[in-house]
């Protein structure tokens, strides 16, 4: 069994691919270690993962098309994660060709690869943040999510319109998993919980938007590399049920399926400070701001799906969570 996992030196490709290793997978591992955030992090997620001889790394960008090509043409894969992508809601305002050639580009690039190489079965990073406008909560994969509020969440539907295209005319088992605000150790230093950990030891202000009116549904990451362990290793089927007349935005007469991946728990934004500032043993200097363009409110996972399919739900509680999480900060960057 080989599974190719692109975005391997991010943050969950880092941690599904160590789970995937120990469990005796090979696994061929490709990133472009682009500048996004610090590198060296990259590179000591890779360190991790580059004394197993069941992996091998490979700096590749998903939008170069020819070394994609050759990619697929060189080697055999029998399961596909893909977790490459261009990250960031607020950064897609600057920077927007970047999510189009990285989320867009790339993705067409890996499906085409999928395609002729007859992979048994694609898995791809989605977001809870393709659901936009919508206000009716908990979020479900029945809902419609034609909305989005950001370029970001954009290319995420993008791939998930596309990836039921690949599914529909030529049968590609594809599953998509929208996550809901990944956290942990070996975490990004773009999102709120690293950037606040950061400025609560340095005693510099953290900026809260919203004035704090804000929930997010933090979902740990040994429950996200659970769960997409759990769903890589069931192809999805075609819904035989499925209905043109009342269709449902989560299956397909194709073998596709989309799933929400989160707690189930949201978690009030000055609750979250709260953990932070007790595990920390020092008061937060908080900077109110107004809310911020692409942003929303709140995200709440429904999981039923999940939950009936797959037997299972995401475990890890936010104190928890948190304590792992600033347990490894402080030793990583020996604060």
């Amino acid at each position: 069994m080989t599974t190719l996992i692109t975005g391997v030196a991010g943050f969950i490709g880092s941690q599904l691919a160590k789970n995937l290793l120990d469990s005796g997978v090979n696994v061929i591992g490709i990133d472009n270690l682009n500048d996004y955030y610090d590198v060296n992090l990259k590179k000591s997620r890779l360190q991790q993962l580059q004394n197993q001889p069941n992996f091998q790394f490979i700096q590749l960008n998903l939008a170069d098309r020819d070394g994609m090509g050759e990619l697929f043409n060189r080697y055999k894969f029998n399961q596909v994660v893909n977790l490459a992508a261009q990250a960031g809601v607020r950064y897609s305002l600057e920077n927007p060709n970047s999510y189009v050639d990285s989320n867009i580009v790339g993705f067409v690039n890996l499906l085409e690869g999928c395609r002729y190489s007859e992979v048994e079965h694609l898995v791809f990073a989605s977001s809870s943040s393709v659901y936009g406008l919508n206000t009716k909560i908990p979020f479900s994969v029945q809902h419609n999510v034609d909305h989005p509020v950001s370029l970001y969440a954009a290319t995420k539907k993008t791939n998930e319109l596309i990836a039921h295209t690949y599914s529909h005319l030529y049968g590609l088992p594809t599953t998509g998993l929208r996550f809901f605000t990944v956290y942990g150790p070996w975490g990004r230093p773009d999102m709120a919980y690293f950037k606040f950990t950061k400025a609560i030891l340095a005693d510099q202000p953290i900026e809260v938007y919203n004035h704090g009116r804000m929930q997010r549904d933090f979902t740990y990451i040994d429950d996200i590399v659970e769960g997409v362990t759990r769903i890589l290793r069931q192809k999805p089927q075609v819904d035989h049920n499925w209905s043109g007349k009342i269709p449902n935005p989560s299956s397909s007469t194709a073998p596709y399926r989309i799933y929400n991946i989160g707690n189930s728990q949201p978690v009030d934004l000055m609750y979250f400070i709260g953990i932070l500032e007790t595990i920390l043993s020092k008061k937060a200097n908080i900077k109110m701001l107004s809310m911020q363009p692409g942003d929303v409110k709140i995200t709440y996972a429904n999981i039923d799906d999940l939950k009936t399919e797959f037997n299972w739900r995401p475990q890890t509680s936010i104190e928890d969570g948190l304590t792992n999480f600033i347990n490894w900060y402080q030793n990583y960057y020996r604060n």
